[in-house]
């Protein structure tokens, strides 16, 4: 699909700036990577750093045109918006306290965006996003990138298809334990935005990595949260967020069945990497996933034998099918389930600009989900506040 106006030598990409992700910052090379892997981007300009020596540096270490490499978002979407080949879509990868700003910025400038998660920190800033959002007309695409993965898409497949029957129960858990000392205290540049509430927000394990969890549970199982019975614990002394978090769920009612869940996160949990898993139980079947074994999906029928279906395998549907780049047996994981987020996002964006409709069957997570997610931090914080009480989001 072809945008007019498009340079030819730079074929379909769309042009892509990307605020945040300068030398030090993670998650910046992830989105570049993933950005490239379906060649649907080309990384054009950037804003990549706060502080415009380190921006100039982060700029040329990736190879960045130096004239627009900007020492300001502002300067960015300023000069971009008045060039012919200026960017079209921009990715967001600061701390979280700048997600409002930049986005607003951007999407008044007339550009798409391509946001980390969790979309803002607060509620109040998720709502006005949105509206922004809105009246601008632009894509506004939030890369929870876990919802990108072929047996994730699949399982959310099978539970729309009935294959698991009413749904009873949801348990999510991501565990890691990176955080179980004062990791902030040490120069871990992640740790020290993530457990500060001035950058962070209000939650702490809950809007890194329990936002995470509470999404991959809505997106597959196809419900929404509406109540929490959350406890929230700073195990690490002096710590002002939390690093540990229990809960259980109340989903909004379907088909006459008022699920229940748990989900537990907690960067505190010693020996643990990324052990994000999801468990589903209808009243027909069940499902269980591990991120770190994300090629396989445990299925079993009621009064039959457990299944494992893989990734490319036998009995793979269309919908994993179609967010799967290599054959059966090789791995695919965490950039490749990025990178489905940003090709689904340059359909969108295409389609969009080319005065069209995106093709069928996109996921995406949206601006919807980013506003859940901030009402599933709050919520929770309220519930600990309230030593443990019930609270709807």
């Amino acid at each position: 699909m072809t945008i007019e106006g498009r340079d030819e030598k730079r074929g379909n990409r769309i042009r892509l700036g990307m605020v945040g992700g300068g030398q030090g910052a993670f998650i910046g090379g992830v989105h570049r990577i993933a950005s490239r892997i379906d060649d649907k981007f080309e990384l054009v300009a950037g804003a990549l750093s706060s502080t415009p020596e380190k921006a100039r540096a982060s700029a040329a270490e990736i190879g960045l045109d130096p004239t627009r490499s900007y020492a300001s978002y502002e300067d960015m979407a300023e000069a971009e918006a008045a060039r012919d080949d200026g960017i079209e879509a921009v990715a967001i990868v600061t701390p979280n306290h700048m997600h409002f700003p930049v986005a607003k910025t951007f999407l008044e400038a007339g550009f798409h965006i391509i946001c980390d998660k969790p979309m803002t920190t607060t509620l109040d800033e998720a709502k006005q996003l949105a509206e922004i959002a809105k009246r601008s007309g632009k894509v506004f695409v939030l890369t929870h990138n876990y919802t990108g993965y072929p047996m994730i898409r699949q399982a959310r497949a099978m539970v729309a298809a009935g294959e698991l029957g009413d749904i009873r129960l949801v348990n999510a858990t991501y565990i890691q334990g990176w955080l179980a000392t004062r990791a902030e205290d040490e120069g871990s540049k992640q740790a020290g935005w993530r457990v500060d509430p001035a950058k962070a927000g209000a939650g702490g394990a809950i809007g890194d990595i329990g936002t995470h969890a509470h999404n991959l549970a809505c997106y597959v199982s196809g419900l929404k949260v509406e109540s929490l019975a959350c406890d929230l614990d700073s195990f690490v002394e002096g710590r002002r967020l939390d690093d540990n978090a229990h809960m259980m769920l109340r989903f909004q009612p379907k088909n006459g069945v008022t699920a229940k869940g748990m989900l537990w996160a907690s960067q505190v949990a010693v020996g643990n990497e990324n052990g994000l898993s999801l468990k589903i139980y209808g009243t027909k079947a069940g499902l269980e996933w591990h991120q770190e074994e994300p090629n396989r999906l445990w299925f079993q029928r009621l009064g039959e034998p457990k299944q494992c279906l893989t990734r490319g395998g036998e009995g793979a549907w269309p919908e994993a099918a179609a967010v799967t780049r290599i054959p059966a047996g090789h791995p695919e994981g965490y950039l490749e389930g990025f990178a489905s987020i940003y090709s689904e996002a340059a359909d969108l964006i295409a389609a969009h600009e080319a005065g069209g409709e995106a093709q069928s069957g996109l996921a995406l997570p949206s601006i919807e989900d980013g506003i859940d997610g901030l009402a599933f931090i709050e919520a929770c914080v309220r519930s600990s506040k309230d030593n443990g009480a019930w609270t709807k989001l």
